[in-house]
């Protein structure tokens, strides 16, 4: 029993070992004075999810992943809500994330999910600012352009083209190359009706390919009245306009 067990635990070692996370740190921190970037610049024909200078380690997700494959996205869990994750070709990652006070946790997958690697923090800055309403976009091919927009009770809309809503919800970046995740983030959202569409702009040369987009919606992030519901949408022609949920906050 002993000769098999052990080559066991020598297998599962290594597979832990493929995946590391720079950032987040694991344990306790207070982010006070923390420069924590939020949207990001969009630079065209392609944009991806990219990390500015000076962004401070407590509000970035950086690692790398040992012989990831090829042409294969990671899985990033953030929180509980999975995403596709993109990866260099020298195994980095990178992206900014906005994480609220209190307890956070990333997890990142291998791409073929035989290795992983997880962190778990408490951030305990009293006077940051937190999310109450979050609206995570993600989709499942390269290559490909799917674009959030989300309809405020007010009448905001935040999209590629006005991402930042006068009541000061805002979306974080435009990603064009495929994946994802778009971000819609609002730290005093109004009281109402909110419409969360997907628009299919583009698949490149793939014109034939199928996508499937996720949404999940996360209300009132870390505290006890947190809730969370992810939705799924197929996307089969580009310039397809999809509403994917209507929610009321409170």
């Amino acid at each position: 029993m002993k000769i098999l067990l052990i080559p066991a635990l020598m297998l599962s070692a290594t597979a832990l070992a493929q995946v590391k996370i720079d950032s987040p740190n694991s344990g306790w921190r207070n982010s006070k004075g923390a420069k924590e970037a939020y949207t990001q610049d969009v630079n065209y024909p392609a944009a991806s999810v990219s990390v500015q200078d000076g962004q401070s380690p407590t509000a970035e997700i950086r690692g790398r992943i040992a012989a990831k494959g090829k042409d294969k996205p990671a899985t990033l869990v953030v929180n509980g809500v999975a995403m596709p994750m993109a990866v260099q070709e020298d195994g980095s990652f990178a992206r900014p994330y906005a994480f609220g006070r209190g307890s956070n946790s990333v997890e990142v997958r291998s791409p073929d999910g035989k290795a992983r690697s997880r962190s778990q923090f408490l951030d305990s800055y009293a006077g940051k600012t937190q999310s109450r309403v979050r609206v995570v976009l993600s989709w499942d091919s390269p290559g490909t352009d799917v674009d959030l927009h989300v309809v405020a009770p007010d009448g905001g809309h935040s999209w590629y083209g006005n991402r930042v809503m006068p009541n000061g919800g805002a979306l974080d970046v435009d990603v064009t190359t495929g994946y994802g995740p778009e971000i819609f983030s609002s730290a005093a959202p109004p009281k109402g009706n909110y419409h969360v569409y997907v628009n299919y702009y583009g698949a490149g040369q793939e014109t034939g390919i199928l996508t499937v987009a996720q949404v999940a919606i996360i209300t009132n992030e870390n505290s006890p009245n947190e809730r969370q519901e992810v939705v799924r949408v197929p996307l089969r022609a580009p310039g397809e306009l999809t509403l994917v949920k209507s929610f009321v906050y409170p």
